[in-house]
């Protein structure tokens, strides 16, 4: 969940009222929020004294709150506050609106087919004749910086710039050059890079390093510009120093960019109606022109607002709760979804404005309902439907087996589902491509490329971390493992085995074995062809030659026995023998 640190006296203000800190933090804990923590920092205030000015420390209270990462708008003092003040029934909800420049003429945002290689959307929109003031300035920004972190998934989906639109002159130019071609000042630096400079200068910078990734390998990266050739931002990475906002601008345009158009309209929607508030016309936004490649032209913001219509048996009935239409709607209504009773009295007409991208089905309207209604207050009752509860059957023949296995010597291992390429196929003799293993699209480490299709790596694995342990050393596990299978609608299943290892210095086959004969006794199947289990001779690259055997029960293979190949023993970094049994266990169910 994402936290919003909010200066408290500013919060109270804003609410209009004073409240205690558990006040504030029942006050949360009904409106479905948390208040984490309350804590305290410094701040710097300038005092005029004489004829001059003198600067002191002063100590500001904040409340850092924990806010459902869906809630786009509640990550800014303006929406925290808004949203309260609509929940206790102190304001409406206001209505959004979006007008037209008053020139006439819409900034035009013209995006060129280049961008198609990097990101090929964009949006935009205007706050005209804003008024900021230090603290709505930190504010402004740190929304920002919160979309960028949350939806926009630190700026890889969409990145966000806000410029002081009376520096520049439209319309502007959304295009992709080769880094060379790129030459601006960045924000805050006192002279121009080229855009491959830019990549350098900033591999060292703790907080925009995080985000070169994303277009440095790209054969062009994406800038726009005024009308005069000014360079506004190189998205994702840096603004540029020309436009940058100040307390003292007036006119904000904003312009994302992004490879999910739909994620782009919501961070838009979300900072100009948050901070629309303190424009001269409140709640106004003025529309910018897109215009696609294609000649498609989009005007932006949307700010849509949409309707749905539930019955109130049907939030009721999910509820818990037994309320009439009237309070259902009241209850929506303080959630910042206004609504009314239509038709014969029992459907609910629910507005969604702009603020509430969370709201994507019917069950989430719901849940507000149940927020406002009050979890704690939702009566116990018992459930109309009568069911017995039952352990899953596969989880309990595991849990069984552990105990026998366990009763047997054997010490449970709990090993990762991810492993390397190299652990499943390399080290065991095997090439990949011959392997079911589902691979990672994007690994992170060269320790989990591929999701295991056996559990003999990882208890090799931990028996190489414990070779200073006393012999023997008799380690099992039953777990998953994952294959490929086309049959499957995600292309794959799980398949749950029991896999032990025996190392010691002679390689104990006839321990392997017998746990294979004590759990085999266990599933109460007999050493027999027909309707038991038998084992049979096979050659494995994994094992010594003449020392493998397969394992058939109830007609079908279901796993593996011996010794292991010294290859194989040698690449997990072990001296020693070693014996292994590996069956699979879901058709004894």
């Amino acid at each position: 969940m994402p936290t919003v640190s909010v200066k408290r006296d500013l919060l109270f203000e804003a609410l209009g009222q004073v409240y205690t800190d558990e006040e504030f933090d029942a006050l949360c804990f009904e409106f479905g929020l948390e208040l984490d923590e309350v804590t305290s920092e410094k701040e710097i205030i300038s005092r005029e004294q004489g004829d001059g000015k003198a600067e002191g420390a002063s100590d500001v209270i904040l409340y850092k709150i924990d806010v459902p990462a869906n809630r786009y708008d509640l990550l800014c003092l303006e929406g925290l506050t808004r949203g309260l003040q609509v929940f206790k029934d102190r304001i409406e909800a206001p209505k959004y609106t979006r007008v037209g420049p008053p020139s006439g003429d819409m900034q035009k945002l013209i995006i060129t087919k280049e961008t198609a290689q990097v990101r090929p959307h964009a949006v935009a929109a205007v706050l005209r004749n804003i008024k900021f003031t230090k603290d709505r300035y930190d504010s402004f920004i740190d929304l920002q910086e919160k979309l960028h972190q949350n939806i926009c998934r630190k700026r890889a989906l969409v990145a966000i710039g806000t410029h002081d639109l009376d520096t520049l002159v439209g319309p502007f130019t959304y295009t992709a050059k080769p880094p060379s071609e790129i030459k601006f000042k960045p924000l805050n630096q006192s002279k121009e890079y080229t855009a491959s400079e830019i990549m350098d200068l900033y591999k060292t910078d703790s907080h925009l390093r995080h985000y070169l990734h994303i277009i440095e390998d790209k054969p062009v990266y994406p800038v726009i510009y005024d009308s005069n050739g000014i360079v506004l931002s190189m998205p994702p990475i840096i603004n540029g120093d020309h436009s940058k906002i100040t307390l003292n601008t007036q006119n904000v345009f904003i312009e994302c960019t992004a490879t999910d158009r739909t994620k782009a309209k919501i961070v838009l929607d979300m900072i100009v109606t948050m901070f629309s508030e303190y424009c001269e016309k409140s709640f106004t936004v003025e529309a910018a022109q897109v215009i696609y490649p294609n000649e498609e032209t989009c005007i932006y913001p949307e700010m849509r607002y949409r309707k749905e219509i539930l019955s109130a048996d049907f939030i009721n009935k999910h509820v818990g709760v037994t309320e009439t239409p009237e309070s259902i709607a009241k209850l929506l209504s303080r959630m910042y979804l206004k609504s009314k009773v239509i038709g014969n009295g029992e459907e609910i007409e629910i507005e969604i404005p702009p603020t509430r991208a969370d709201i994507i089905h019917p069950c989430d309207i719901v849940e507000d309902a149940a927020i406002a209604y009050g979890y704690n207050n939702i009566k116990m009752t018992v459930p109309k439907a009568y069911t017995v509860a039952n352990q899953f059957s596969l989880n309990k023949l595991a849990e069984l087996l552990r105990q026998d296995m366990a009763a047997g010597g054997f010490t449970e291992a709990l090993t990762f589902a991810l492993c390397s390429q190299d652990d499943i196929a390399g080290k065991l003799g095997k090439d990949i491509s011959e392997t079911k293993a589902v691979h990672i699209a994007n690994p992170k480490t060269a320790e989990f490329q591929v999701a295991r299709t056996t559990l003999l790596p990882g208890l090799l694995k931990t028996i190489a971390a414990n070779r200073k342990m006393p012999l023997p050393l008799k380690l099992f596990e039953i777990s998953d493992v994952v294959l490929k299978d086309s049959s499957k609608d995600v292309g794959a299943r799980n398949s749950r085995r029991l896999c032990a290892v025996y190392y010691n210095k002679n390689p104990g086959f006839e321990v392997i074995h017998g746990m294979l004969d004590r759990v085999m006794q266990l599933l109460e199947l007999n050493p027999e062809k027909e309707n038991g289990y038998y084992i049979q001779a096979v050659e494995d690259s994994t094992f010594f030659p003449g020392r493998c055997a397969e394992i058939f029960a109830k007609g079908q293979s279901i796993g593996k026995l011996g010794v292991l190949h010294p290859d194989v023993i040698t690449k997990f970094e072990l001296t020693m023998p070693c014996s292994t049994l590996e069956i699979d266990i879901e058709p004894f169910l």
